[in-house]
């Protein structure tokens, strides 16, 4: 019973505002998602990643493990969600890109928070940038046939990363003031993403449902174990191989559905897998954490 109220409160607040967000549209008031998510990607995640790793105690060596661990994973997840695509004879363009990178913004991090605390957090920001820029790069490409290196250099998250890595490695931080500001506009980020996540799930209009839940669960499976294999073989401790579990095997995120509208794959296809997955993991996300707390 005990485990059940920790995992409960661990996902309650995460679904939640999500179900703000859902509710707020169905109730017909606006809500500007692109210009929230804007606000999100170029400010308010940026301090938060920021914030994150200058203020973590996580060794560096640490770091560079989860790093290592988390590229392994996301290899072994594009090798098997490549298979899963071609034995579906589903469409490379439309469905590998959003089977591979999952929703670690809008819900890994917040989870990774609520779940094991600022160390997560700190482990959680990292494993998103490095999706992040295989995402701008790779998953553009898989969509578009035209990622830009360019493009991943201007991210601010990106920036913000390495900023951070730095301030972490020399033992950095910034002054009081300037701590106290960067923190306030980071506590944005989280809120912020998850009544956006639930915004996008209502404006959706899924097809393909049968398929999608079949993509979905394979999916979930896949991620679990290539996150799992590559953490227990870089000998990760407990806290990070549970973040490393926790981010990779996230639903599929929104921002896979923007994509394929902006470069006219299947966007229908598209908001299925992101509707199905996210649905799904309120029920697989809680099992997971039940192992992982």
């Amino acid at each position: 019973m005990n485990l059940i109220l920790t995992v409960l409160e661990i996902v309650a607040p995460v679904f939640i505002l999500a179900a703000i967000g859902f509710a707020w549209v169905k109730l017909g008031f606006d809500y500007r998602i692109e210009f929230v998510t804007r606000l999100a990607m170029t400010l308010s995640v940026p301090c938060l990643i920021f914030s994150a790793l200058m203020r973590t105690e996580i060794a560096p060596d640490a770091l560079t493990k989860v790093s290592l661990a988390a590229v392994t994973a996301y290899a072994i997840v594009t090798a098997g969600c490549f298979l899963l695509v071609k034995l579906g004879r589903m469409d490379v363009r439309t469905y590998l890109a959003p089977l591979i990178f999952g929703n670690t913004g809008n819900l890994g991090l917040p989870l990774a928070l609520f779940a094991f605390g600022d160390e997560g957090l700190g482990y959680a920001v990292v494993i998103f940038a490095i999706m992040a820029i295989y995402s701008f790069t790779f998953g553009v490409w898989l969509v578009s046939g035209g990622g830009s290196v360019s493009k991943v250099i201007k991210e601010p998250l990106v920036g913000a990363t390495l900023l951070g890595a730095l301030f972490l490695v020399m033992d950095w931080e910034t002054p009081r003031f300037l701590t106290n500001s960067i923190d306030l506009i980071g506590q944005m980020a989280i809120p912020m993403m998850l009544i956006t996540l639930g915004v996008a799930v209502a404006r959706l209009k899924p097809q393909g449902v049968g398929k999608a839940i079949v993509a979905s669960l394979l999916k979930a499976c896949i991620c679990i174990a290539a996150a799992l294999a590559a953490g227990l073989w870089f000998g990760l401790s407990q806290i990070p191989l549970a973040v490393l579990i926790l981010q990779v095997s996230t639903p599929v995120a929104v921002t896979s559905y923007l994509l394929s509208v902006k470069y006219e794959a299947d966007s229908d296809a598209v908001a299925g897998l992101v509707v199905v997955s996210t649905l799904l993991s309120v029920a697989y996300i809680p099992l997971t954490l039940t192992f992982l707390v």
